[in-house]
């Protein structure tokens, strides 16, 4: 749901009784595809700024932060991870993050809409910074749901990218899409997940745990925040069979320096800490 509170701004208004306001500088793009609506705007503080159907999914400004805690964190955790699914992922920041990993050999991502990824990659190519050219990408346009309980790859690590649980990321919320992600993964691999700001979204974390503890012998989440993503911090879905989460901070610090990625939020020591969570978020776990 969208509002223009006074010209030149616009309103997102995702959760009832609260929104964010940002200054559009200049509209560069605005469509509606086969799946939702698609804009681009300049904002003086976040730079281009893209929405579908109203609510914020990226900016140049603050983008590093979500696609880092998304990808490295259960790459790094993993130790050995060669193959990587992303579901979602249009703007091509999750890809940039993964494949900057020199130990990944392949990256799948499946994105529904294919105008999505042309429309960032001729308006948003600051995200992808060339990840939709590195050989190593495997692009396929189909519903995510669709391929996870179709597909008989095996992935060490899963990344779900998804819109909010509404329109057409709502089915990668449930308790079945979650149960064929785990049958993707490899004997120790790991599922994480988009799963909102739990202050004003609680509910939809609390469902997704209950899904990850049936699933999973270790389960939980961990956080960031994102300032365009409103109400505070956001919560990554974890799951998976493996040692991950135990992995110690000097292990986790020769394996990001073995990496040799620069990054601007993450660090080993941000992804010990990301696990701790505070008392309203633990109590929203099952």
């Amino acid at each position: 749901m969208t509002d223009t509170p006074i010209p030149g701004w616009t309103l997102e208004r995702l959760h009832k009784g609260y929104g964010q306001a940002l200054e559009e500088t200049e509209v560069l793009y605005d469509s509606q595809t086969d799946h939702q609506r698609l804009r681009v705007f300049e904002n003086p503080r976040f730079g281009r700024v893209m929405t579908l159907d109203g609510v914020v999914q990226v900016t140049e400004a603050d983008n590093f932060i979500y696609h880092e805690m998304l990808t490295h964190v259960p790459i790094l955790a993993h130790g050995a991870a060669k193959r990587v699914l992303i579901i979602g992922g249009g703007d091509g920041g999750m890809a940039r993050e993964a494949l900057r990993h020199p130990s990944v050999e392949s990256v799948t991502m499946v994105e529904i809409d294919a105008g999505v990824v042309e429309f960032c990659k001729t308006y948003l190519p600051g995200i992808s910074q060339g990840a939709f050219d590195d050989p190593r990408l495997n692009l396929v346009i189909d519903d995510g749901a669709a391929f996870m309980r179709n597909t008989d790859q095996k992935f060490d690590v899963i990344v779900v990218d998804s819109t909010d649980p509404i329109g057409p990321g709502e089915v990668l919320f449930t308790d079945t899409f979650y149960g064929h992600a785990k049958r993707a993964l490899t004997q120790d691999g790991i599922l994480v997940t988009q799963n909102g700001v739990p202050f004003v979204q609680g509910e939809e974390l609390t469902n997704s745990m209950r899904a990850f503890k049936a699933l999973f012998a270790d389960w939980g989440c961990y956080m960031a925040t994102v300032p365009t993503y409103a109400g505070g911090p956001m919560a990554f879905g974890w799951g998976t069979d493996g040692p991950g989460r135990t992995v110690a901070l000097d292990e986790l610090e020769a394996r990001f320096a073995a990496a040799a990625i620069q990054t601007d939020y993450y660090t080993p020591e941000i992804h010990r800490a990301a696990f701790a969570l505070p008392g309203y978020v633990r109590r929203l776990m099952p």
